[in-house]
């Protein structure tokens, strides 16, 4: 099985966000990759990832980092497959200086961003990604979704027996 989606991290410290992608892209039975590569501690090996991911069948990269979260740019500046990038909170500014950091790029070399720690919504991403030209990831992604709103119907029929003394309905 060739990975299609591969989601790189600063540091395995990250993993504990990234297991939500890895997760979803598991669930949804799409082959992934999980790799550990920094762009200041080794940023030789980062570009020699980025510039062959596409020729190793790589469709979509996910790339995580916090604090200056250069690993999305750096990666997104030697390939041409599209890469999310996911703000990893850090101790000092929440993981909002990771996100600014992720967002700035300069023209022609963009990044899509998710929510400080929203692997999963990066996964989800990817997935939709590669589903504009795989109908069976298509039909996957529909079921999903089809599914969230099933979960937000039952938990409101829920709600609504939920008794209080002053609660009307």
């Amino acid at each position: 099985m060739t990975p299609i989606v591969s989601i790189i991290m600063g540091s395995t410290s990250d993993m504990p966000v990234m297991e939500k992608a890895c997760k979803f892209l598991d669930d949804m039975k799409v082959p992934f990759e999980v790799n550990a590569l920094s762009a200041h501690r080794t940023p030789d090996a980062v570009e020699k990832f980025a510039k062959e991911a596409k020729g190793r069948g790589i469709k979509v990269i996910i790339a995580a980092a916090g604090m200056a979260a250069a690993l999305p740019g750096v990666i997104a500046a030697s390939t041409t497959l599209p890469v999310i990038g996911v703000p990893v909170k850090g101790s000092v500014l929440d993981g909002m200086d990771a996100m600014l950091s992720i967002i700035q790029m300069p023209p022609g070399i963009p990044v899509a961003t998710v929510g400080v720690n929203a692997a999963m919504n990066a996964a989800i991403l990817a997935v939709e990604i590669i589903a504009v030209a795989d109908e069976e990831m298509a039909e996957k992604m529909a079921a999903y979704k089809a599914g969230l709103g099933e979960k937000i119907e039952k938990a409101n029929k829920e709600l609504a027996e939920v008794k209080y003394a002053y609660k009307v309905n």
